[in-house]
């Protein structure tokens, strides 16, 4: 995300030391080009930066000047710059199907940004639809190598995926895939499964498809599609016979792809296996977890990761609670079970979603004032609250819905501490509080 103007990016910060640093570079500068290469965003500065000596050309008070770079060696891209947010290219589809389109009001404003981006993709991993690529675009993505990027297929018959996006003159999904394949750019693609959409032949055609680009298209995705309490169309939600469909279509492949390969390709999202009531299959099918972020493989890696934690050789004197979405409870009661026979007192409480509908059973989108509701009159004054990460905006204590945790404590009158939502990190959580 960074501004930008016929002036250059403005810097917004120099790490002190630095290559930036030591030419000469400081906040507030605009930089204009380096080594002769406009500026356009941070992964032009990435790009450029790989180059070794140069120049840096800057703006400065409304002047131009070229400040040396100074010759080191480095890693590419360490020049030790940070550059103020560009702008996020926003989605133009009207997705059936859209999340940040069934969001109640009344949160903060980021959240109901549909960004389509491809530099977002590349970046931090962002899902997009390659529906508002220009020329100019693509000769970036092949010139700079920007690879991985992430993929939202849905289908590859273009009447079911422009229906699904809501955009009847979106390019066909194929040949954008075949155009950055034959140019040697990788796609990890996800299919939000939609039934009556792209559900039965559909599914099984569309990773067909999609695998004839195998290795460039290097994974493939099919989650189910996301509904709160707040959406306007009709869409019908995945129930137990069509996970247990998806999932039958996806293990046949799998089990074709492992055998030529030696890796699935294609996964199931960890949803599908929780509503069909499937067990989940082992954490080396996931290979090196390339979707997990994407719901995919969590709840097999924390069922690996229990194996391997021990309860803390001696339990704080407190009582303690955490919560888990509904969907996840029963996965988080055998690291809790474990932890009792080590003689910690603790309870985990499945928290229902009110905020967002109660079909949207995952922990990540708790909010504080579903989980305040869920433990008034559970937890009392002595007790310390276990809160997971994964409900806090990252790189802070605050819910979706604004709760903070200073209003958690407030409210609950009970001490709350978030801790990492891994098994380790909930055991060593618990490990410092019994010190």
């Amino acid at each position: 995300m960074q501004r930008k103007n016929d002036n250059g990016i403005e810097i917004e910060a120099v790490e002190p030391g630095s290559i930036a640093d030591r030419s000469g570079l400081v906040p507030g500068d605009r930089l204009v080009a380096v080594n002769g290469h406009k500026i356009r965003d941070a992964i032009d500065v990435m790009f450029c930066g790989a180059e070794p000596g140069g120049e840096f050309l800057v703006m400065r008070k409304d002047k131009r000047c070229s400040l040396a770079a100074v010759p080191a060696d480095r890693s590419p891209g360490e020049l030790g710059i940070v550059l103020k947010p560009f702008k996020t290219r926003a989605c133009k589809n009207n997705c059936v199907f859209c999340f940040v389109s069934q969001l109640p009001r009344g949160m903060r404003r980021p959240l109901y940004l549909r960004d389509d981006d491809y530099r977002m993709s590349f970046l931090y991993g962002n899902y997009v639809t390659l529906t508002n690529l220009s020329a100019e675009d693509r000769e970036r993505i092949v010139e700079q190598r920007l690879s991985p990027l992430y993929l939202s297929v849905h289908s590859t018959d273009t009447a079911t995926r422009n229906l699904l996006l809501g955009n009847q003159q979106a390019a066909p999904i194929m040949r954008e895939i075949k155009f950055f394949a034959g140019r040697k750019i990788r796609m990890h693609t996800q299919i939000v499964l939609c039934p009556g959409y792209n559900d039965g032949k559909h599914l099984a055609r569309t990773i067909a498809d999609l695998y004839r680009f195998y290795p460039y298209i290097m994974s493939i995705a099919v989650v189910p599609v996301g509904l709160t309490a707040h959406r306007k169309k009709a869409l019908r939600p995945v129930e137990r016979d069509d996970a247990l469909a998806a999932l039958d279509i996806i293990h046949k492949f799998q089990t074709r792809f492992k055998r030529k390969h030696g890796e699935c390709v294609v996964y199931g999202a960890d949803e599908l296996y929780i509503k069909g009531e499937r067990d989940f299959p082992p954490l080396a099918d996931y290979g090196d977890l390339p979707q997990i972020e994407n719901g995919v493989g969590m709840t097999p890696l924390f069922l690996h990761q229990l194996r391997r934690v021990k309860a803390p050789s001696s339990a704080p004197k407190q009582r303690l609670v955490t919560v888990t979405g509904v969907s996840f409870h029963p996965y988080l009661m055998k690291l809790v079970n474990r932890l009792r026979k080590g003689g910690v007192e603790i309870d985990a409480v499945p928290v229902e979603n009110t905020f967002f509908g109660p079909r949207v059973t995952v922990t990540g989108l708790l909010t504080g004032r579903d989980v305040i509701k869920a433990l008034s009159g559970l937890v009392h004054r002595d007790d310390v609250l276990l809160i997971p990460d994964i409900v806090m905006r990252e790189g802070d204590e605050v819910f979706l819905d604004e709760v903070t945790r200073e209003d958690i404590e407030h409210l609950l009158g009970a001490k709350a501490v978030v801790v990492e939502s891994t098994p380790k990190g909930l055991v060593d959580a618990i490990a410092e509080l019994s010190r």
